[in-house]
């Protein structure tokens, strides 16, 4: 009873995290198109091969005849390739500083509310 209660736990953890890595991919998808990247389907059996040997969904610069270009393999979800060059790059970082602005603002808390039950000061 027990090892099965385990099991049942460890497969719902697991199909957990690929959910999220799912949502994560795609989210990621969206924003490499939003600021300019092609998708590039792995149309052929030599294409895909090539993708799945590339390191998954991790943005990979590329320099190839002097041109850079960056490269994001995704071999599960669509089967492509997003690629992009120096624009959609600097396009594709100002989206990621606007998204940490808009979640993560500083704000000044003085004369605002009291942290001292967390013990945030200096150790």
């Amino acid at each position: 009873m027990r090892r099965a209660l385990v099991a049942t736990l460890a497969v719902l953890s697991l199909a957990g995290c690929a959910g999220l890595q799912t949502a994560d991919t795609r989210s990621a998808e969206r924003t490499l198109t939003a600021a300019g990247f092609e998708a590039r389907p792995a149309d052929t059996a030599e294409k895909l091969a090539h993708l799945q040997s590339l390191p998954a969904r991790t943005l990979v610069r590329h320099t190839q005849d002097g041109a850079t270009r960056y490269v994001y393999a995704d071999p599960a979800s669509c089967k492509c390739l997003y690629v992009g060059g120096d624009a959609e790059y600097r396009r594709l970082r100002r989206h990621e500083d606007a998204a940490v602005k808009k979640f993560f603002s500083v704000e000044d808390s003085a004369g605002g509310p009291d942290f001292g039950l967390w013990e945030i000061g200096p150790r």
